[in-house]
């Protein structure tokens, strides 16, 4: 009899193993905010070649959603478009602090950059970052303590006035205070930024990512704005990370990893380059070429130092950032 109970025991646990892995067919992708139509189609790309998966979404500014997840959002997945917000997670214990070695190109699957998006005819002639701290110029982008978004703006200014200036950081500090002088209205977040924009119509010009411009252009119609880009900008890196407490809880650590692996596949990089990202698979890339005009990308590493001097020194407690947008 005890052994026959033991063997029980034993089947019991073998069938219910893989019923308990089973089950799990959902994970939650916590994104930044203007990602929504990009992951949409993603996902339904991704759920066409696993049936039976859902994968659900939570859109915002990425250190609002960072914060989230801390306080208690289970995303399994963060696909998120500044790497501070992942390592805000690494700090809290949430993501093992080697993340950006679990998927290529430093778990950034694709990429973009600061860019402008202007009325049609672009009537106050907006051509480059020297034009958006004149006095009759409007600019529009959300707030840089809740937006990724708006700290690559932030940071894409201060590398043009950087070289503008040839390093005098008085004069740096002057042109981005007035790029901030500039802007009637702080948005939370990027889709914020655009409704004030397009649909509110304040402002002569937006700054949002290049892949944000060509969504809105396509959804608005060129007779109503037109993208600018302009001389040079800051890589923004659109990096990637399974948020590894989660996973480990709810047993989805193979659904996640399967996901975010998606993104890097043939078809998922179509769809990144569809809705105007820049991408890594050449081949791909150089099918898109000719969507995506030449400009001259400069990197946080070679103009700042790096994330964590960044963080130190632009957006940590007294940081520039603080120093300028404290003053708003």
């Amino acid at each position: 009899m005890k052994r026959f109970l033991l063997v029980g025991a034993a089947l019991a646990a073998l069938l219910a193993g893989p019923a308990q892995a089973q089950s799990v067919d959902k994970i939650l992708n916590a994104s930044y905010d203007v990602a929504r139509e990009l992951f949409a189609a993603e996902n339904k790309a991704f759920a066409a070649a696993h049936p039976g998966v859902t994968v659900d979404q939570s859109h915002a500014g990425t250190s609002k959603q960072a914060r989230s997840i801390v306080e208690g959002l289970q995303a399994d997945v963060v696909t998120f478009n500044q790497v501070i917000d992942i390592d805000f997670l690494v700090k809290n214990g949430l993501v093992s602090d080697d993340w950006q070695k679990d998927f290529p190109n430093q778990a950034s699957p694709f990429y973009s950059l600061p860019s402008f998006l202007v009325r049609a005819g672009n009537p106050k002639n907006i051509k480059d970052w020297s034009d958006l701290v004149r006095d009759d110029v409007q600019v529009i982008f959300p707030n840089p303590k809740t937006s990724g978004n708006a700290r690559y703006t932030y940071l894409a200014a201060t590398a043009y006035a950087k070289e503008a200036f040839k390093g005098d950081e008085a004069k740096v500090k002057e042109f981005v205070a007035k790029l901030f002088d500039n802007v009637p209205v702080f948005d939370t977040g990027g889709r914020a930024a655009t409704t004030t924009f397009v649909e509110r119509g304040i402002g002569d010009v937006l700054i949002t990512f290049e892949a944000e411009t060509r969504g809105i252009a396509r959804e608005y119609g060129t007779d109503k704005v037109e993208s600018v880009t302009p001389s040079v900008s800051l890589l923004a890196e659109f990096p990637v990370a399974i948020v590894d407490k989660v996973v480990d809880e709810r047993g989805s650590r193979d659904l996640a990893k399967t996901y975010l692996d998606f993104l890097y596949t043939t078809e998922g990089q179509r769809i990144a380059a569809e809705y105007g990202n820049r991408v890594h698979d050449s081949a791909v890339a150089a099918e898109f070429k000719s969507q995506f005009p030449d400009v001259r990308l400069v990197t946080v590493e070679d103009v700042f130092g790096g994330w964590d001097k960044i963080q130190k020194e632009h957006f940590g407690p007294g940081g520039l950032l603080e120093q300028i947008y404290g003053k708003r």
